[in-house]
């Protein structure tokens, strides 16, 4: 029995065409997706909410059986949390929209331009992990501009499965709906690269040299539970090796350098010490001026301009200290841009 009737069939092709050397495909541009976490589109409670839902969603972020958790999460969170983040959300807005996404939006103008600079052809697209633009439509606008290959450029230096990791998940689960997939490239973390550490030391030195040194210079990273930590993940020590290397570079000022973590949510501990505690009690102990810095974030957004530029500042002024200073995020630093385009070349080598 012919299970396949010849009118179902292609023609059958041309020996001469078959025997002919083919035509090398086009090579096309390179595409630089650069990912980072996520921003409401507006801050809304509407907005904010229907962003909460999908980064709350991600079992890489929240580690608990998905059924318990989502009825604490459509049950009680996002009830309260978005009307109680609404008016945060208003105070950091930039002008030209969530400051997270203006700044990454730089950083990848800034790559895309340099890399020109050097006669390479590339492409760039800021990707979300949550919310818009979403990695997603990133990726198609990439290959709709002729990108065979892409390398995605998680705004992360310090490797975590709660960011990098899931990132990375995303970018797979889109390439596996496409029939025709890009050649795929990710870098994994560049905590420890000379250019990102010298672009932070540059830019406390160019501060400090402007408007005199504090007392200490607290780096405060976002904080992950401690159990992800005692299960692998690497966050923790690439946070350490930061701190180590910047206090390095530094030199005698090194020493002001002190290390903590913010942004805890939820009853379980996470890495410690915690930021504002740790700040209440160094102005309880007679400190009286600081600096604070955000490392593991490229971009600023509500958990440095609010978090830490607003209610640790409170905390530390109510509690005794007398001057503290939040040094942005390297957001468009030229040095910075130098130094995250010197890492996307060397991950582009051979293509």
């Amino acid at each position: 029995m012919n299970l396949f009737p010849s009118r179902y069939l292609p023609e059958a092709p041309d020996p001469d065409a078959l025997s002919a050397t083919p035509a090398p495909l086009p090579k096309g541009p390179t595409g630089i997706l650069v990912v980072n976490l996520g921003t409401p589109d507006e801050p809304t409670p509407k907005a904010i909410r229907r962003y909460l839902l999908e980064f709350l969603s991600d079992p890489r972020v929240i580690e608990l059986p998905q059924w318990l958790w989502q009825i604490i999460l459509r049950g009680i969170v996002l009830v309260r949390r978005p009307h109680h983040l609404a008016p945060r959300y208003e105070e950091i807005w930039h002008e030209r929209g969530s400051p997270l996404l203006v700044w990454s939006q730089a950083q990848a103008d800034g790559v895309q331009q340099r890399l020109r600079a050097q006669g390479l052809d590339v492409r760039t697209a800021v990707g979300m992990r949550y919310g818009n633009p979403s990695i997603a439509s990133a990726i198609d606008a990439l290959r709709s501009q002729g990108c065979e290959r892409i390398l995605c450029v998680p705004l992360y230096p310090q490797y975590a499965a709660s960011t990098t990791a899931t990132a990375v998940d995303h970018v797979a689960r889109h390439a596996a709906r496409l029939r025709n997939q890009p050649e795929l490239r990710f870098i994994k973390r560049y905590h420890a690269d000379p250019g990102y550490i010298d672009a932070l030391a540059r830019q406390v030195q160019a501060y400090w040299a402007a408007h005199g040194k504090p007392e200490r210079l607290l780096l405060s990273f976002h904080g992950l539970p401690r159990v992800t930590v005692e299960q692998g993940d690497p966050y923790h020590r690439d946070c350490m090796e930061t701190l180590l290397l910047l206090r390095q570079r530094l030199g005698e000022d090194g020493d002001r350098v002190h290390v903590a973590f913010q942004s805890r949510f939820g009853a379980q501990a996470w890495l410690q010490p915690y930021t504002e505690p740790l700040l209440r009690e160094w102005a309880k102990q007679g400190v009286g001026s600081v600096d604070v810095m955000c490392p593991g974030f490229l971009a600023d957004c509500l958990e440095t301009l609010e978090e830490i530029q607003m209610q640790c500042r409170d905390a530390f002024l109510e509690d005794g200290g007398k001057q503290f200073r939040y040094l942005p995020c390297l957001n468009d630093d030229p040095v910075w841009a130098d130094a995250l385009t010197e890492i996307v070349r060397r991950h582009m080598a051979g293509w």
